[in-house]
């Protein structure tokens, strides 16, 4: 999972790999058939043990202000862990995919899909209790909190220190609308 999180999925190589995991070729092909497949148990991992933040953050029974800082704050450390490769894998996983990899670069926008997703239903239960202006699109302010997401993951990629992603996450804060709350940010 390091190794495609730090490299991507098409700069890995089954030498790496091999490297990695104390395994032959035919012993990683036995195991997973082929990269693509060990790559998507990869995803998997990354999911069940990476994203928790995001998980809480979304889930906690907070007024949507709070769970927006706390998503941000959250990526913000968890995208520059130490001993971590820095951003997020589903981010940086195939940004630059050739064709014989675009099976893998969909797979990693249907996450960050989710991602969205997942935000905006956030958001859409927050204006339902008041939390946000009747008039605010839940669609394009999810677009906004992912795409900051997705930036502090390239910023941590480039090397950005945690206290740098924290000072970007604030300033994404200040696009909260806070008019016509009755629960507070």
């Amino acid at each position: 999972m390091h190794l495609f999180w730090e490299h991507g999925y098409e700069a890995t190589s089954l030498a790496m790999l091999r490297e990695a995991m104390g395994l032959t070729p035919p012993q990683i092909y036995n195991a997973f058939t082929d990269k693509e497949t060990l790559f998507r148990r990869a995803l998997t991992r990354y999911h069940q043990t990476e994203i928790g933040f995001a998980l809480q953050a979304l889930g906690a029974p907070v007024p949507t202000g709070e769970a927006v800082r706390r998503l941000l704050l959250g990526a913000a450390e968890a995208y520059s862990r130490p001993g971590k490769p820095g951003g997020c894998l589903f981010v940086s996983g195939a940004l630059a995919a050739s064709p014989q990899a675009q099976a893998i670069a969909d797979e990693l926008k249907g996450y960050r899909k989710a991602s969205e997703a997942a935000i905006a239903e956030r958001l859409a239960k927050g204006r339902a209790v008041g939390d946000l202006p009747e008039g605010l699109s839940i669609e394009g302010f999810a677009k906004y909190l992912a795409g900051v997401m997705n930036g502090m993951s390239i910023q941590a990629r480039d090397g950005a220190s945690a206290e740098e992603l924290r000072n970007l996450a604030q300033t994404a804060l200040a696009a909260l609308p806070v008019e016509g709350q009755n629960q507070g940010v």
